[in-house]
């Protein structure tokens, strides 16, 4: 609006009032701000007090919901002082209006630390006074009162005020249920009572109460109870929920510190710092001090935590103009924030906020890891470097550090070449016999694995010296077999041939025991399966399975109380079930790798029967048994323990999450999609076995009804999804879920987008069905959001597409989409009646050749009955309001028609269309009401009453009759008595 002249006051008033309301949906900001200025100039040339005035209470609005909140005094007090010149300048809603924003003068002046205490005060005297004036209740003073005296650290007058605040009488000048609510739960929260705040905000997180910043806030505020109470899954859901709300908000800066707190003190240090570099303008705003100190106490919280993990040298996002160290900013943010503190402390005269601004920037993690199931790299701490111990402690030491590596490698223990590797640090410069070394060069090998053949030979020789041949041969067979692993097979075959033959002579005249027997058996053993995976051979399997059962030979009943024996045992049957599933025995092949899992575990070695039962879930699953395919997963994640790898865990709860999703679990199998995440972004797999897991993840929660999270996490997955590594149908599963998020969130145009982009890559299919139901989506996501002409393009889009598949429902469904379209458009009413008389046509059309199919016939016949209910439904709505009698006459017969028409069709489907009838009745009787019928609209009434009654009991549903026919008989009822009234009063006349 550049100006009014040529235009009437009246009219450039109204323009004025649209320009601010537009300028209210406009996101917060400095943008916002300059034109809310510009149109308080434009106000200011009419010469219409009232336009000043809310003008100007636009303009202390957009300041209070931005970064630039001290710019609201100005603009306030020019307020007041028309009110107290000329009260009468002010409607209702700008005197209630004023008032109302006394509080934000209030909390604003809090938040500036250059306004002195004493102004404070005097102003909470002059509202007190005002608001008494206007008849209002103390409830709101006694607020403002209670927020003065916590801030400044008078917590005597603050728990007096609170409760005055709490006993005085809700009026229209109390803020609204979710402030309210939420500020209390802050202030027992910092009386160290987070139960009790968890409790107050219940409402408010549960969506009862909502308003402009709420539940954003009390979302925020949740996060540090909820830590320290332990509840970690709502911590988790509320961060995610709650960041979504704040991310766009310029005005909760201190809100989105609390986000980057709880990321802090939950072990996800790295998310804090995407946070961060979100929001660079916040290091520096500062149109209110008050969300700046919260937010550089944070910063300083976050990368003291960083400097902490040995990450000071780590660049992070930090204030404009240079880069940044951890260590740098952790010194920077800290200076602020204890300065912005001491300007409020010297106002104040106390030292409250700079105690609590030290606490809270010295806080330590609650958890040492909160998976939140978004995508994120682990911040970890370069290795330490552990400094040798003296050589005379080494010494001392040496014995027990052999004995304790000897018996974690005689028991198989995960961590035994560990063990011998400290052997080896602290036998330095140690003369060690034969047998020592041996083991030491042994398990060395062992952890180098094809690099460590000439180790392995050493060991050989190091046995034999020690008077130990079996064991010597054993090695040579352990170093051949990491051959195979390397890819020599037959070299590997031709290396273990000699101390093949050689144990079993040297076991013939018992010079040399089980146990070096049956190690050169099973790496011979395990070398022929290596040939078998290369190659489907039936020699190969032949040779193989000769191998295993040669080692069970020797093996089976001699195990005794050896751990090594039993495992071989195992081992040998999880060899054979290899090889059985390999011939397409799979019965046959699950049987023996539960045998061989169970020995393993009978051993007391769960951590080898992990990937057997892994093994096993998947043969299962292939067998179609569902319950048996769980077990096993569950088994291999309760035996894995924490000697499982990050890679394995993940894998695991992926497929166990997919399981239990498939039987309708879907809670559990969040959890497992969630810690699937978390441990494949540990393995370094973020954006591949992670993105699955996130995919899966956003799929359960959005099943869950949790659309916020399922949203995040949705988000947080798409950019690691591709169609080269997850395939296109991941892709556009996951815009499509995310799609039905955000229509579910009321962010229609965001949804649009997704479901567009979807529908973009399904276009290509041969099979068109998802690109026809996505581009339906889009279109309803684009006419919830306001733009129609685009979604009008896309139903017609939709409806070629259902005419192609020759899907009538869809494209019946996508024309009467259009019809209501055009019916808001300007002169849109012929084009609506045309697009919704198509509809009509198909349907009767399709139901002509669909006479031999009954079900088909039924469902077609129910889409002809919408069909007529929504074209009469139409037609009644088209009526212009200044149209003539006779025009609106004859516009409600044709739409009663209609109307009689769907009643016709949905009465020929008999009960199953009892309450789309019932429904039709009602809007006929309606129609003939309208039309100055009340015999018939009676007549309609009366046909919904005798409906219920014979179909579904007692009429005042005392019979535990369902909602809908309970709301039809109390509307039937209803409309009945208005006719028999307006029917007795002509009878009178």
């Amino acid at each position: 609006m550049s100006g009014v002249d040529g235009i009437d006051g009246v009219a450039a008033f109204d323009e004025l009032r649209r320009a601010m309301a537009e300028n209210a949906e406009e996101p917060e900001g400095p943008a916002r701000n300059a034109r809310a200025e510009q149109l308080l100039a434009e106000a200011e040339k009419l010469n219409i007090p009232l336009a000043v005035i809310e003008a100007l209470g636009h303009q202390l609005k957009v300041y209070n919901y931005s970064s630039e909140k001290a710019k609201m005094f100005v603009p306030f007090a020019r307020l007041l002082r028309m009110w107290d010149e000329r009260p009468e300048d002010f409607d209702e809603y700008e005197t209630h209006a004023l008032h109302w924003v006394f509080k934000w003068m209030t909390a604003g002046m809090l938040d500036q630390p250059h306004i002195p205490l004493a102004a404070m005060e005097k102003w909470l005297g002059e509202m007190e006074h005002r608001y008494r004036l206007a008849g209002h209740s103390e409830r709101a003073v006694r607020s403002a009162e209670y927020s003065v005296a916590a801030h400044i650290g008078d917590l005597e007058r603050a728990e007096r005020a609170y409760a005055a605040w709490l006993a005085a009488d809700r009026d229209a000048m109390a803020d609204c249920h979710a402030c309210e609510l939420h500020e209390q739960g802050w202030w027992q929260a910092q009386r160290g009572r987070d139960a009790e705040a968890l409790e107050l905000w219940a409402p408010v997180l549960e969506g009862e109460f909502t308003c402009a910043h709420e539940p954003h806030a009390a979302l925020a505020s949740s996060l540090g109870p909820l830590l320290r109470l332990g509840r970690l899954d709502e911590a988790r859901a509320n961060h995610l929920r709650g960041f979504r709300l704040v991310r766009s908000m310029e005005s909760m800066r201190g809100a989105y510190a609390d986000h980057v707190e709880f990321c802090a003190l939950s072990g996800n240090e790295a998310r804090a710092l995407e946070l961060l570099a979100e929001r660079p303008a916040y290091f520096t705003d500062d149109g209110h001090p008050r969300s700046r100190l919260d937010f550089t106490a944070v910063v300083a919280l976050l990368m003291d935590r960083l400097t902490g993990l040995g990450l000071g040298e780590r660049p992070v996002p930090g204030p404009t103009g240079r880069s940044w160290t951890a260590a740098e900013l952790a010194v920077h943010a800290r200076g602020e924030a204890l300065a912005l503190a001491a300007r409020f402390d010297e106002r104040n005269g106390t030292a409250h906020v700079s105690e609590r601004t030290r606490a809270r920037m010295a806080q330590r993690p609650l958890v040492e890891r909160l998976p939140l199931g978004v995508r994120a790299v682990r911040t970890v701490a370069p290795p330490m470097v552990v400094s040798g111990a003296p050589a005379t402690a080494r010494e001392a030491d040496l014995p027990a550090l052999v004995a304790e590596a000897r018996r974690l490698s005689d028991t198989l223990r995960p961590n035994a070449v560990e063990a011998w590797a400290a052997v080896a640090r602290a036998a330095e410069g140690v003369e060690l016999d034969p047998r020592d070394r041996a083991e030491i060069a042994d398990h060395e090998a062992m952890d180098l694995g094809p690099e460590g053949l000439e180790l392995f030979e050493r060991a050989a020789e190091l046995y034999a010296a020690a008077g130990d041949p079996g064991e010597a041969l054993a090695a040579r067979a352990r170093a051949a077999y990491v051959r195979a692993l390397a890819g020599e097979v037959e070299e590997a075959l031709a290396a273990v041939a000699g101390p093949y033959d050689e144990v079993l002579a040297l076991y013939s005249v018992d010079d040399t025991g089980v146990r070096q027997t049956a190690s050169v058996l099973m790496s011979r053993a395990r070398i022929l399966m290596r040939r078998v995976h290369e190659g489907d051979d039936e020699a190969f399997l032949s040779d193989a399975e000769s191998a295993v059962r040669e080692v069970l030979a020797l093996v089976e009943g001699r195990t005794g109380d050896d751990v090594r024996l039993a495992a071989r045992v195992a081992e040998g049957q999880a060899m054979l079930a290899e090889l059985a599933a390999r011939t397409g025995d799979l019965p046959t092949a699950a049987e023996l790798f539960t045998w061989a899992a169970t020995g393993f575990v009978e051993a007391g070695l769960p951590w080898f029967a992990v990937e057997y039962e892994a093994r096993l879930a998947g043969l299962l699953h292939h067998l179609g048994d569902p319950a048996g395919t769980e077990r096993a997963l569950r088994a291999a994640l309760e035996h894995g323990g924490p000697h499982l790898e990050a890679i394995g865990r993940a894998q695991l709860h992926l497929q166990l999450a997919e399981v239990v999703g498939g039987r309708g679990g879907a809670e559990e199998a969040a959890e497992h999609a969630l810690e699937a995440a978390h441990w494949a972004d540990e393995a370094g797999e973020g954006p591949t076995l992670g993105a699955l897991a996130r995919h899966q993840l956003g799929a359960f929660l959005l099943g869950l009804g949790r659309w916020a999270e399922a949203a995040e996490v949705l988000e947080s997955a798409l950019p690691d999804l591709s169609a080269e590594r997850h395939g296109e149908g991941a892709v556009v599963q996951a815009q499509w879920w995310l799609g039905d998020c955000l229509s579910e969130l009321g962010e229609h145009r965001e949804a649009a987008e997704r479901r567009l982009q979807a529908a973009e890559i399904a276009r290509h299919w041969p099979e068109q069905h998802d690109h026809a139901t996505l581009a339906h989506l889009a279109a309803e996501s684009l006419g919830a959001a306001g733009l129609p002409a685009e979604a009008d393009r896309a139903y017609a889009r939709a409806g070629a597409l259902w005419r192609d598949l020759g899907d009538v429902h869809g494209l019946v469904r996508a024309l009467r989409a259009r019809a209501w379209l055009a019916l808001r458009a300007e002169d849109g009413v012929d084009t609506a009646r045309e697009l919704m008389a198509d509809a009509v046509r198909e349907c009767e059309a399709a139901l002509g050749d669909a006479r031999e199919d009954e079900e088909a016939r039924r469902r077609l016949a129910g889409e002809l009955g919408h069909t007529h209910r929504q074209f009469g439904d139409l037609l009644a709505r088209s009526v212009p309001e200044d149209a003539e009698d006779d025009a609106i006459r004859a516009v409600l017969e044709e739409a009663l028609a209609q109307v009689v028409e769907a009643i016709v069709v949905f009465g020929s489907l008999g009960d199953d269309a009892l309450d789309a009838r019932t429904g039709a009745e009602l809007a006929a009787g309606r129609l003939a009401a309208d039309l100055g019928r009340p015999a018939e609209a009676a007549a309609r009434a009366r046909a919904v009453l005798d409906a219920y009654g014979d179909m579904h009991g007692d009429p005042d549903g005392s019979d535990g009759t369902d909602g809908t026919a309970q709301a039809r008989r109390a509307e039937a009822g209803q409309l009945l008595g208005l006719m028999e009234g307006q029917d007795s009063e002509g009878q009178d006349s």
